[in-house]
């Protein structure tokens, strides 16, 4: 029986605090966050006795360490400012370490491919780190490296994420609510994208690149451009066999390219009739956070289509026994592929917000199963027939669709 430290209680960290306390292999859920009512207002909901809600900050080396003592893995799923306080902590309390999403330094060493932060300490401590280990970076990763194993060369990597809203709407003007943590979503759209082109990293304007692009049924055609996220860096380190191109676009959107243009992603304060004050700060305290839908969600809930559907594709060119060949994957990001599937999680889990939190519990999972190498590595690096297989035996078998494809002359 295993304990984990789960920090950060919001939209990602509630719906890992409620898939854990309904597995049978966990036997203690510590659920650390620097707001401890809503930590407690996510136990609630939860109703397990598995589950201690605490007051962590996550700035605070010492108050993980204390949080982190007995757990055999912390899965960090805040803010990725506290990454490095979060490894630190976690590597010193003798506990493996996952997250969902990195920054700097990471970031730069990566791409560098100088040696990683913690990687040495993890290693002496028999313990792995693993990062980016959700559904995007995560999933995406691990079906990358599914595809790249039946290759002997591999060229090229293009990601594709498309979201479109499947209901009309009366609203002339709607919101922006993203699914996922608003920071992090909005530094994404204002952040300058890196493309890994001919063998180096370079950068692209924000909403560069742009193309129409055909999703699968029932999306079709969305606009997509350049958006910077970490399966570039990542695999472009990882998978090796020659890799020359990883590039990943994102649907524009035009609501959050509005806010970036209009400077509410800055971090500087500006002047407001006399008062300092950050201009992200202010849209953070309007925009509605994604775990009151976690808090919200019941079966009456649940048992509705998904509002949204969202397709992911990749599409991988490489060499097979020496024929040029090219593979496309397609899935949902969302894991559930109807409405039925849907309410099935729903009960299963108590949450429908699996796609970020189920990989990485499976990820802990196989660090404390010593099916992942020691140190820090991604999710390309681990066995991604046994991760597949581990998430169908959670109960969420993931269904995508591949393609092959190579041309053939006969003369």
């Amino acid at each position: 029986m295993k304990k984990i430290l789960i920090v950060g209680a919001g939209g990602q960290g509630a719906p890992c605090a409620s898939i854990l306390a309904r597995d049978k292999d966990i036997s203690e859920i510590v659920l650390g966050d620097i707001d401890v009512d809503l930590a407690n207002k996510v136990k609630d909901k939860i109703k397990s006795d598995k589950v201690t809600a605490v007051k962590l900050d996550a700035g605070k080396v010492e108050d993980i360490k204390r949080a982190a003592r007995g757990a055999n893995a912390v899965i960090n799923l805040t803010l990725c400012q506290f990454n490095a306080n979060i490894m630190n902590a976690a590597v010193k309390s003798g506990a493996h370490y996952v997250d969902a999403a990195f920054g700097e330094p990471i970031w730069q060493q990566l791409a560098e491919k100088r040696p990683l932060e913690f990687d040495n300490e993890f290693k002496r401590a028999g313990l792995t780190a693993l990062i980016g280990c959700g559904g995007s970076p995560g999933i995406t990763n691990v079906l990358t490296r599914y595809i790249c194993d039946k290759l002997d060369r591999v060229d090229a990597i293009c990601i594709r994420d498309g979201t479109k809203c499947l209901e009309e709407t009366k609203e002339v003007v709607s919101t922006w609510e993203p699914d996922w943590s608003p920071e992090i979503a909005l530094a994404d759209y204002a952040d300058e994208p890196i493309v890994f082109e001919e063998g180096k990293h370079k950068i692209y304007p924000p909403f560069s690149g742009c193309e129409e692009y055909n999703f699968p049924a029932p999306v079709g055609w969305l606009l997509i451009s350049y958006h910077i996220h970490e399966e570039v860096v990542m695999l472009s380190r990882f998978i090796g066999k020659g890799i020359k191109h990883v590039e990943f676009k994102f649907v524009v959107d035009p609501v959050a390219g509005a806010l970036v243009k209009m400077g509410f992603a800055n971090l500087e304060p500006i002047n407001v009739k006399g008062v300092r004050i950050v201009p992200l700060d202010v849209l953070m305290q309007l925009i509605r956070h994604p775990v009151e839908d976690f808090l919200n969600e019941d079966e009456n809930v649940a048992k509705f289509p998904s509002r949204f559907v969202e397709p992911m594709v990749i599409e991988i060119r490489g060499a097979k026994s020496g024929e040029d060949v090219e593979y496309k994957i397609s899935w949902l990001y969302s894991i559930f592929t109807n409405s039925e599937e849907k309410l099935e999680f729903y009960r299963k889990f108590g949450t429908t917000a699996i796609a970020v939190a189920l990989p990485a519990i499976v990820g802990a999972k196989m660090c404390m199963e010593g099916e992942a190498d020691r140190g820090v590595i991604a999710p390309e690096c681990l066995d991604a027939v046994k991760f597949l297989k581990m998430m169908a035996e959670m109960g969420a078998p993931l269904e995508f669709h591949e393609v092959c494809s190579k041309e053939v002359a006969i003369s």
